[in-house]
């Protein structure tokens, strides 16, 4: 039976040869066009626990290879790629077997007492190893490509530009960011834009280093950072002409995204501008329990319509919705390939298995947003009506606009 569920995954493939090892010697080849030589081998090198593998497939696979149980030779992003396209395929063939039905088991019927035992990598972890394979903003969200030759700092701070353009911020203005990070994108809107701008972080590490930086550029009037929660801003009555939030949105958890608008109402002034950028998804589903369980404990990927939907229960007036998937692929994918890079040093500090998790997630995430429904989004929208903003969107392209482009005033006879 063991056997036969593998078969099941694996003979669905079209595309390229697969060949699988099992544990007992035995090879067979998948997916075979012709005399072609396999690029790509698994090799199991144990009999897997099938009733482990049928109540929570995603997490038992991927830590089967975690576990160095399941060893894969040849390019794994390929390999992710040809089960991803085949998956219609895969549950046909599952479905055969009388597997189907036990194989896709939802989040709800999850054993709660497993998670609640989560190794919570992400939180865990310092700087350090971040910059071992980020850029120098420190950025680990959605950077905005121009050319395909740009360099990843190039083009993190291509979308802090594209942001900030979005927000048409006049000097005098003022600026949250809920999730500010190193703080890049407040310092940017102080130099560039003359707005005051206030960060606010979860993390006691980005708030100093936060700090040094608006130090070092002699910002200090002009910009501060804080660790807080937007709730707690909410509470204390604090109000800013725009807001914006950047690769936060995930943590702020399915059933309170209405309260997340709320607070945002309440801060916002009349006829601010307020933009999210957030991973997202089609429709409403389960986040994906590898990532819940290892990368983003607690995160929730929210759908496009699950958004706009309360963001116009709070009376929010929608103004732009852009789409950056590919350019989250390609931000990925130079993340996977930074990491290549470094593996054996992170392999010395954190261990095996710890590479082979960010190796996952990272080369997963490049293929899963070329290739699946993820997807990111770049929302702006005001609250209330506002008219006095370019009627063109050439502003994006940092072309110059007339000051008067605009919609005409309206005057009584």
């Amino acid at each position: 039976m063991d056997k036969n569920l593998l078969r099941a995954i694996f003979r669905s493939i079209k595309g390229a040869p697969v060949a699988v090892t099992y544990w007992d010697g035995e090879t067979e080849v998948f997916g075979a066009a012709g005399s072609e030589e396999p690029q790509i081998r698994v090799i199991v090198k144990e009999k897997l626990n099938l009733k482990e593998m049928l109540r929570d497939p995603e997490i038992k696979f991927s830590e089967a290879y975690l576990d160095q149980k399941i060893d894969i030779e040849g390019d794994l992003k390929a390999l992710f790629s040809l089960l991803i396209k085949n998956e219609a395929l895969f549950k046909r063939d599952l479905d055969k077997e009388g597997l189907f039905q036990r194989f896709m088991k939802t989040k709800k019927e999850r054993e709660s007492c497993e998670q609640a035992t989560n190794v919570q990598y992400h939180y865990n972890l310092d700087s350090d190893f971040y910059k071992l394979w980020l850029d120098r903003t420190m950025s680990f969200s959605c950077a905005y490509f121009k050319t395909p030759g740009d360099t990843l700092e190039q083009a993190q701070l291509q979308k802090i530009d594209h942001i900030l353009r979005k927000l048409q911020l006049k000097e005098g203005e003022t600026l949250l960011d809920i999730g500010s990070g190193w703080g890049w994108l407040i310092i940017k809107a102080a130099r560039d834009y003359g707005v005051k701008s206030l960060g606010i972080t979860l993390s006691k590490e980005e708030e100093e280093e936060a700090k040094r930086r608006i130090r070092q550029e002699g910002l200090e009037d002009m910009v501060r950072v804080r660790v807080a929660d937007y709730r707690d801003l909410c509470v204390e009555g604090h109000t800013f002409d725009k807001v914006v939030s950047v690769g936060m949105f995930k943590y702020v958890g399915q059933d309170y995204i209405p309260a997340y608008f709320s607070c945002l109402r309440k801060m916002l002034k009349p006829q601010g501008l307020s933009l999210v950028h957030s991973i997202t998804r089609t429709t409403e589903s389960p986040t994906s329990p590898l990532l819940e369980k290892y990368i983003f404990p607690w995160g929730h990927i929210p759908s496009l319509r699950d958004i706009i939907w309360n963001m116009s229960e709070q009376q929010f007036h929608l103004i732009d919705v852009e789409s950056l998937r590919l350019h989250y692929a390609v931000t990925t994918g130079r993340w996977a390939e930074n990491f290549e890079k470094v593996a054996a040093e992170v392999k010395e500090k954190y261990g095996e298995r710890f590479v082979r998790i960010w190796r996952l997630y990272l080369v997963g995430c490049t293929v899963l947003f070329q290739n699946s429904g993820l997807d990111i989004h770049q929302i702006l929208f005001s609250k209330g009506l506002c008219n006095d903003l370019p009627l063109t969107r050439d502003y994006l392209s940092g072309n110059s606009v007339p000051a008067d482009f605009r919609y005409p005033t309206l005057h009584s006879n």
